[in-house]
């Protein structure tokens, strides 16, 4: 069975940091790219990050590029969402999600989009982040 747990949710204030972790089990970790996702109240869930193990590449929304890092430890079969200079608009829940290979954002390979959900095979049961001003 694939199970997907987000760890590290928190509140902080402006500016403060939070690192989100994502243990993955019940699959083979370097077959499948690990993406984040997040959805405030009363909004769509919008993609944040996603590593592509498969490409060894890194994708970043617009939002948070500069201020979050994501990275994977193959050995601990996680992977990390570091996030930096947290502002109240990145307040949501936060969701891992793992998709079988091959995802990109066009530029370099031919891969399915990594910023949509659909393209996602399994996902975690998400972890709160609250961000105060």
């Amino acid at each position: 069975e694939v199970q997907l747990v987000e760890f590290g949710g928190g509140s902080v204030q402006t500016g403060g940091s939070l690192r989100l972790s994502c243990k993955a089990s019940g699959l083979t970790f370097d077959d499948y790219d690990i993406g984040w996702f997040r959805q405030a109240p009363g909004k769509e869930r919008e993609a944040v990050s996603c590593i592509s193990h498969t490409y060894r590449e890194t994708h970043y929304a617009d939002s948070v590029k500069g201020r979050f890092a994501i990275s994977s430890d193959n050995a601990e079969t996680t992977v990390y969402l570091q996030m930096n200079n947290l502002k109240p608009e990145d307040t949501g829940v936060y969701y891992c999600a793992a998709s079988f290979g091959g995802l990109s954002d066009g530029s370099r390979h031919y891969g399915s989009p990594w910023y949509r959900a659909v393209e996602y095979d399994y996902w975690g049961q998400g972890t709160q982040v609250t961000v105060s001003s």
